[in-house]
């Protein structure tokens, strides 16, 4: 059975959100693009932060390529959208575009996320975000790029089974989540690429180590709950959290951590652990915790706090895991624990996912470059994810209009019709004309 789609509001009950709409988050963004140093090339004399603008664009429009959006932006129609709704003045075209973001530092973007992050917290949109006295900050590495040709310095590198050489960037991201909301909002991504003067290879653990520190400075006072897979279940790592004054739930395997599930069981034997039970249905949540236990018999000093978790369906456990956390267990809040365990996942189904299979396209090369151009774009795209996911969750107007739809590629393909085909004053027509059906026609242009 199809979904069935809302009932759509009058046209008078819908209008832009005027900080947390489309238009008021690229003015924002555009402030921060208009300080970022000029890498001037001498044979092209297009303005950075329309350079950059123009690349935003087309992660919003959801172009499959650099080249196809390049194409499409040579038609005026085009052109007057990228001036009405993005204000660029002149769009480079694709290869120009490759040649002047190239030498962009990505740390430079990384502004941009802070500027709309301090602006939902300035509108209180982020309060409802709120969970266990903090945020939920779900954090987790994915592949972005690999090719046996394609090469640059920052790539990484491994030898496949065959012998053939493979070069592969990745990136750590950070975003945002709540058990209870669709929308994630992410953070600035860490490239996990070859670093300056390096010979091995990057990892994870390593862009944790930047990535982490670097969200701390940009939101010094922010309340933040980390949540991270088993890899992350390491004593320096901890002590990183620590040190940044960042409360933990993370990820724990008995295969990984035979010492800790030892002490776990003897304390539960002994009575220093406690198991409670919540009866709902046919449904069994069975908790088991202990608190103060040492992570590891190497590092008897760091403590934690472990809580088992099993979900009993009809006599069977049809889920199970385990966490380590820094927030004191108790009756009271192992549910909400739990819950917030679980969410983790959101960065995998509500990011990456997104980002791969929904018109996004995060594994597309759409330019390698010479030095960071593969993560500019990509860097480019999770902010442009971001401004998508701020409208969702706080602009009525974007949310009719993309609720008028029952997917994100289909929303997509709608909105880039209209692109191509009208001219549009702004942005509000355009998700009018998506939510009222107005009929696609091509404007007359004036070409006196």
């Amino acid at each position: 059975m199809p979904k069935k789609l809302p009932t759509i509001p009058a046209p008078n009950q819908l209008k832009l959100r005027k900080s947390l709409s489309i238009p008021g988050l690229l003015a924002l963004v555009r402030k921060e693009f208009e300080q970022i140093k000029e890498y001037r090339i001498k044979t092209i004399s297009y303005k950075l932060t329309d350079v950059l603008m123009s690349a935003l664009a087309r992660f919003g429009l959801k172009y499959p390529s650099l080249l196809q959006f390049d194409r499409s932006s040579r038609d005026q129609c085009t052109r007057a959208n990228l001036s009405n709704l993005y204000g660029v003045e002149r769009a480079p075209s694709d290869s120009q575009m490759r040649e002047i973001l190239d030498p962009v530092a990505p740390e430079d973007l990384r502004p941009a996320f802070r500027r709309v992050h301090r602006e939902l917290q300035r509108q209180k949109a982020l309060a409802k975000y709120q969970f266990l006295g903090g945020y939920l900050m779900s954090v987790d590495g994915t592949g972005q790029f690999s090719s046996t040709q394609i090469k640059c310095d920052e790539c990484c590198s491994r030898t496949l089974r065959n012998g053939t050489e493979q070069y592969y960037h990745q990136r750590l991201a950070a975003v945002i989540v709540h058990p209870e909301q669709k929308t994630v909002l992410p953070w600035f991504p860490e490239a996990i690429t070859r670093q300056d003067g390096e010979s091995k290879n990057d990892c994870e653990r390593n862009a944790a180590k930047r990535l982490l520190p670097a969200i701390r400075a940009a939101f010094p006072k922010l309340q933040l709950i980390v949540l991270e897979d088993s890899l992350a279940a390491n004593a320096p790592h901890l002590r990183l959290l620590h040190e940044l004054l960042m409360s933990y739930i993370i990820v724990v395997k008995e295969t990984d951590h035979a010492y800790l599930k030892a002490v776990v069981d003897t304390q539960m034997k002994s009575g220093q652990g406690r198991t409670i039970e919540l009866h709902e249905d046919d449904t069994t949540r069975q908790f088991h915790y202990v608190n103060q236990v040492p992570l590891n018999q190497s590092n008897p000093d760091l403590l934690v706090n472990y809580l088992e978790y099993h979900e009993i369906k009809g006599g069977k456990t049809i889920y199970y895991c385990s966490w380590i956390t820094n927030i004191e267990l108790t009756p009271d809040n192992v549910f909400q624990i739990m819950r917030a365990g679980r969410a983790r996942w959101k960065i995998e189904n509500e990011t990456f996912n997104t980002l791969k299979n929904q018109d996004y396209h995060l594994e597309h090369n759409y330019g390698h470059g010479k030095r960071h151009l593969a993560t500019v774009l990509a860097t480019l795209m999770m902010l442009h994810f971001l401004l998508d996911q701020v409208q969702e969750l706080a602009c009525p107007l974007f949310q009719a209009a993309r609720n008028s739809y029952s997917s994100r590629c289909q929303f997509w393909e709608i909105l880039r019709a209209y692109w191509l085909l009208r001219i549009l004053p702004s942005w509000e027509v355009l998700f009018k004309c998506i939510i009222y059906r107005i009929k696609l026609e091509v404007e007359q242009l004036d070409t006196s």
